[in-house]
């Protein structure tokens, strides 16, 4: 008989998980969907199967399931599946969670100690031919792309460095080549980074490691055409706080900020650490080189939040809200200069992915006018940024409308950068169900193309993507 999950902020409200898998085809849709749009979007975020072992639950911490909406000729069908990972196999014929949150030991069933811990829940791509399920600390979960069914781990043949994969690859859309890194490398809470390069049909052509400056969460990094950049931010990581049943990662704000600068044509014994202030950064939009460095546009902490300082005290709630910043790093100088872009709450920010680490104009988060005490971290504006005339615009249905992130599709592969839409799942909570949003790229605060609507609620998660019809 299956246990109740206990009463946590994280696991209640669209927090909670869903406990089923389904198939809904043929989705009721408001409006149009444009016949231009023909592929898939899929999504991923935590979902617990069964409630977890720990006192200190976290959010991170689930079971990954995906969410495919499958849009062709104006049609919307959409399924739902676990990724099947040998941790989720293992805890279902269990019948109950057998690991510790983050695969900590010392609440891990003694039975299934050094088993796999994977999740396979934070992000989900398609490239050369693969859809992957990612998270941070294992090999990308294949998955195929029209039953969702789960494959397996996918290691690249053995050839790539180390064996973490981040959720945040970037994929240079004028080689097709796909850059990864992974943090901890040579074990759990350690200083080692790898550093790895894919070609266009998924072969490993590079496979480097090296030292961080420190042991921390390293959740996204920033590419650009020229550069790598890896952002090692004091989010700290501690086997020793695992050990003691404490937070693995925690916020130590004594510690300086470093930017590791490497260009892409160099081997990493040239890598450059440039000190900057302590803040945090889960997602860069994108970023470009200039003449005399890097600009990032990034959602920018003051401090990280969810997690807790190094000495189990809570943070301040007032510093861990993010906000749209320009970074302009000058390499030579070594010196770092931050602008506000918008002074909303913002995260998830997207933008057209045919410009990635180039030159670009237009991005998309999503933002709330204020946090709020109490708010559980809901999101409920789709907010459009010109970046070239500072232009701003949002789309909202109110606060009980909750957003996830949006991702941009194009209208054709050559079209001009932003002539597409938007597509993010909205949870309703006064209805407790979700719907799929279809907006113009360029007049989000216009009525939507096509609503879609969910007979069911998707729960909040992190990541998606879409994949065009041709690629699947």
């Amino acid at each position: 008989m299956a246990a109740p999950y206990p009463r946590h902020p994280q696991l209640q409200g669209n927090y909670a998980p869903l406990r089923m898998e389904c198939d809904a085809p043929d989705l009721i849709v408001r409006g149009d969907v444009p016949e231009e749009i023909n592929g898939a979007l899929f999504r991923i975020g935590p979902n617990p199967q069964f409630p977890p072992r720990d006192k200190q639950h976290h959010w991170f911490a689930g079971d990954g399931m995906v969410h495919g909406f499958y849009l062709q000729g104006g049609r919307v069908d959409y399924r739902n599946r676990w990724v099947r990972t040998p941790k989720f196999v293992t805890e279902r014929k269990h019948g109950r969670s057998m690991f510790g949150t983050f695969g900590n030991p010392m609440t891990t069933d003694p039975s299934v100690m050094g088993q796999d811990t994977g999740l396979a829940n934070t992000n989900i791509i398609h490239h050369a031919g693969r859809l992957l399920a990612l998270e941070e600390a294992h090999f990308p979960y294949e998955m195929s792309v029209e039953t969702l069914d789960s494959t397996g781990y996918h290691d690249f043949g053995g050839k790539m460095a180390g064996t973490r994969f981040t959720a945040h690859p970037k994929i240079d859309p004028e080689t097709g080549e796909m850059l990864f890194f992974g943090y901890s490398h040579g074990g759990f809470f350690t200083d080692g980074i790898s550093f790895n390069v894919a070609d266009a049909n998924g072969e490993i052509t590079r496979a480097d490691t090296f030292t961080a400056p420190y042991a921390c969460m390293i959740h996204d990094f920033i590419v650009t055409r020229e550069h790598v950049v890896f952002p090692v931010l004091p989010l700290t990581s501690s086997m020793e706080r695992a050990m003691a049943e404490q937070s693995p990662f925690a916020w130590e704000p004594e510690k300086p900020g470093y930017l590791g600068v490497l260009r892409r044509d160099q081997q990493v014994e040239s890598i450059r650490w440039i000190e900057i202030p302590p803040c945090y950064v889960f997602h860069p939009m994108n970023a470009y080189d200039t003449p005399n460095g890097i600009v990032a546009d990034v959602a920018w902490y003051a401090a990280a939040p969810l997690f807790p300082h190094a000495d189990g005290t809570p943070g301040d709630p007032e510093l861990a809200s993010a906000k749209m910043v320009r970074w302009e790093l000058d390499i030579a100088a070594e010196k770092l200069t931050q602008t506000d872009l918008d002074d909303r709450a913002a995260e998830f920010p997207r933008f057209d992915e045919r410009h990635a680490g180039l030159g670009y104009r237009h991005g998309w988060f999503a933002g709330v006018e204020r946090r709020t005490r109490g708010d559980r971290g809901n999101w409920d504006q789709i907010v459009h940024i010109d970046l070239e005339t500072g232009k701003r615009s949002a789309w909202s249905d109110g606060p009980t409308s909750h957003v996830g992130e949006p991702v941009f599709v194009p209208r054709a592969s050559d079209a001009a950068e932003g002539d597409g839409w938007v597509l993010f799942t909205v949870y309703r909570a006064e209805e407790n169900r979700s719907d799929l949003v279809i907006l113009n790229a360029l007049d989000v605060d216009g009525e939507p193309a096509a609503v879609c609507e969910v007979p069911h609620r998707v729960p909040h998660g992190f990541h998606g993507n879409w994949v065009d019809a041709a690629a699947l």
